[in-house]
Formats: C-alpha cells, sequence, structure tokens
C-alpha cells in the first residue's frame, strides 16, 4: 500500500504546535484560517486558528454533538457547521483536543483577529467569542467576490492590516518591528511556494499524492504560516514526493481517470470517499480547497501591499468568471477527465454548483461534471448510499 512516509513528522510538528500553546508564556490570538497570520506573529503571538478547531471536529464526527448546543443559543444548523460545532464544543466544555493533545479547549484569546475574505459568517463567530473571553476584537473587512483586484482595493486592505498595530502592541507589549514583519513574510511566501509545488507534483501520471493525502499535509501551511518549521517540513514533503515521481511511484499503479475536487472536504468521510475513487482507479489529483493556501503574491519587499493582495485574491473571495478562469487552467495543468462539485449544505461561499457553474464548464471544455450534496462537518446533510452511487456512475461514464 502507497504510504507518505513525511505524514509521521506531520504528525510530530502539528502535535507540538497543539500542546506549545498549553504552557505557553506568550500572548494569544485567534485568526481567521486566511488572514493575518504574518502580522500577528511578527509580535509574538501563538496563533490559533477556530476553523482548524471546526475542521478536527469533523474530522473526528463529534461535531455532530457539538451543533445542536449551538442551535439551543438560535444559532441555525443552515449556517456554517464549523461555527456551530466550534461554538457548541465551547457550550459543552467537551472536544478531541483532549484525547489527542491533552488540551481540555482552544486556549483562551488575549486578541482576536478575522477577515471577511472568506465569509461574512467569521464576524458572527468570532465577535461571539470576543464577549465570552472579554477580549479585543479587530476585523478586517474586505472587497469580496471580485474580478480583478484593483489597486484602491489593495490599499483599502492594507490600511486595514495597518491599523491592528496599535491594539496589537498593546496586548502583546511589543513595538511593531517592521524588520520582523517582514521576516515572517518571507517565510511565509517559502512555505506556500513549496506547498504549491507539492500539490503540482499532481500533475503528473502517477501521481505522488492525492487530494486526501493533501487535506492532511496542508495542516502546517495552515496554522504555522510565518514560522521556519512550516519551511522546513514542506522542504522535506516534497524531497520525498520528487523521489516517488523520479521511480514513477504514486498512490495508484494504474490511472482510469483524473479527477479535481471542487469545494469544501466532507471531513467526516475523508478515508470512506478516498476507498471509494481508489477502489474504482480513479485519482482525486487537484482541489479548489487544498489551493486556498497558495499565496503567490507575498513579497516581503512590500509586506502589508502584498499581504492585503494575496488575502483578497484568494478562489473563494473571487467573482464566477474568475473562478471559472482558475479551473480552467487546472483541467489543463492537471490533465483532468471530470470535476466533482461538492455543495455544502452550511457553506454557501464555497459551494461553487449553484449558479450554473458545472454546465458552462461542461459546455465550454469538455470536461464531465457532477454535483453531490454533503457538508464539511455536519453529516446529517450528506447521504453516503445516494452519493457512492452517483460518484460509481459518474466515474464508470468518464472512463469508458
Amino acid at each position: 500500500m502507497y504510504k507518505i512516509e513525511t505524514t509521521k513528522l506531520m504528525k510530530e510538528i502539528m502535535g507540538n504546535y497543539f500542546r506549545g500553546m498549553k504552557d505557553s508564556k506568550k500572548k494569544i490570538a485567534w485568526c481567521t484560517s486566511v488572514g493575518p497570520a504574518e502580522l500577528l506573529r511578527s509580535f509574538d503571538f501563538e496563533v490559533h486558528f477556530p476553523e482548524n478547531h471546526g475542521a478536527l471536529l469533523g474530522a473526528t464526527r463529534t461535531a455532530g454533538d457539538f451543533i445542536p448546543e449551538a442551535a439551543k443559543l438560535g444559532y441555525s444548523s443552515e449556517i456554517c457547521s464549523y461555527l456551530t460545532a466550534d461554538v457548541g464544543s465551547y457550550l459543552k466544555q467537551q472536544t478531541p483536543l483532549l484525547e489527542h493533545y491533552d488540551l481540555n479547549g482552544p486556549p483562551k484569546p488575549d486578541l482576536i483577529v478575522y477577515n471577511t475574505n472568506q465569509c461574512r459568517e467569521v464576524q458572527d463567530w468570532f465577535t461571539y467569542f470576543a464577549r465570552e473571553f472579554n477580549c479585543p476584537v479587530f476585523g478586517i473587512t474586505s472587497p469580496r467576490h471580485v474580478n480583478e483586484v484593483s489597486k484602491e482595493d489593495i490599499n483599502d486592505v492594507a490600511s486595514q492590516f495597518k491599523a491592528m498595530i496599535p491594539i496589537c502592541e498593546q496586548v502583546s507589549g511589543n513595538k511593531f518591528d517592521i524588520d520582523k514583519f517582514k521576516e515572517t513574510i518571507r517565510l511565509s511566501k517559502e512555505a506556500t511556494d513549496l506547498w504549491k509545488e507539492v500539490l503540482w507534483t499532481a500533475s503528473v501520471t502517477p501521481s505522488p499524492i492525492s487530494f486526501f493525502d493533501a487535506t492532511i499535509h496542508m495542516g502546517p501551511i495552515v496554522v504555522l504560516r510565518g514560522t521556519q518549521t512550516a519551511k522546513n517540513y514542506y522542504d522535506v514533503l516534497l524531497e520525498e514526493l520528487k523521489g516517488n515521481m523520479d521511480k514513477g511511484i504514486g498512490f495508484l499503479e494504474k490511472e482510469k481517470c483524473r479527477i479535481y475536487w471542487e469545494g469544501m472536504p466532507i471531513w467526516g468521510k475523508l478515508r470512506s470517499l478516498s476507498n471509494l475513487f481508489l477502489e474504482q482507479n480513479a485519482a482525486v489529483v487537484a482541489s479548489t480547497y487544498c489551493n486556498s493556501w497558495v499565496f503567490d503574491d507575498f513579497d516581503e519587499r512590500n509586506p502589508f501591499e502584498s499581504s492585503a493582495l494575496a488575502y483578497t485574491t484568494i478562489f473563494i473571495n473571487r467573482s464566477e468568471e474568475a473562478k471559472e478562469a482558475v479551473l480552467k487552467k487546472m483541467i489543463q495543468d492537471f490533465r483532468l477527465d471530470g470535476i466533482i462539485f461538492h455543495e455544502a449544505k452550511t457553506c454557501f461561499n464555497n459551494s461553487n454548483s449553484r449558479f450554473g457553474m458545472p454546465a458552462r464548464l461542461k459546455e465550454e471544455t469538455g470536461v464531465e461534471t457532477l454535483v453531490i450534496e454533503g457538508d464539511l462537518c455536519d453529516l446529517r446533510f450528506f447521504s453516503e448510499e445516494q452519493s457512492t452511487i452517483k460518484i460509481e456512475t459518474f466515474l464508470e461514464q468518464i472512463s469508458s
């Protein structure tokens, strides 16, 4: 059975990250997953990402125990299940962090920062916890659904990043140091470039990494951006994958077809879905989701403006036209035979099948598309039996 050996190192790094916050003497900042982590780290904050906790709740299938707790507070079951699972976990005072990392829960924040570039829900989610913990909260409001990012857009977001500095200085007790900020940007750029190379190894046949593998190995680029640890990790992972490429070793010996996963992972069903595709000799080689942490625009010479550009041009924040252009390029780069769109019930912003995109892409590229219904965390919205039938039929169609 194909195995990526660097997974052991990834688990060690992630364990050190979580356990390191238990007794840390540093101030703790909470940040959205595509928020200004580099600026926070330049003030020497330990940074926690609530979406990462939400994904853990989904992957461990404990989210279903916690979502009803948030519903009791009036949170709709149809809003972000990262939000409802995370809030419910807090209300119930239970978390898989205890079993896996000996943490009773996410670390108590000294500062909470969010960026609405990914969705509106983060504002409600993060301000809820700011009230609960009686700590300051700072929100960055980004232009949404942009086609081309304008100079005005960049200046707007960059000015909001700069406006964070006084509250960061006050809470951290450290003065802003432009050189430290440039250093974190440099490290993020190096790590994200390596992560992009990792993902692009899947453009060859046989592919040495699948979408399902990538959802595991993306951990450091999400929670450790701006650190040497993340950069070093992707150096090691890339070396292993390139070695497998040179030997002609991939996760499938013979690929019948090559598939793109569009939208959020179904965290609680990653293993069963991975096995389903492997059994059909279908290689799921690329995804929108894992590419969300590829930031080509970071530039240490212009840290504020390049950060603003990088975090405003993320896929989830683009227009339909811009998204389609990205997917058309992916079809060519990864030689795709089909695209599976996951329409996540509670993630409207990262479900791209609702306005005719699958049909337009099929018409313009000839690549077959399939839409399956599910959710990132709330498995009540996912029918495994129906989805399996749809996927098997789809794969048979494009492989014949």
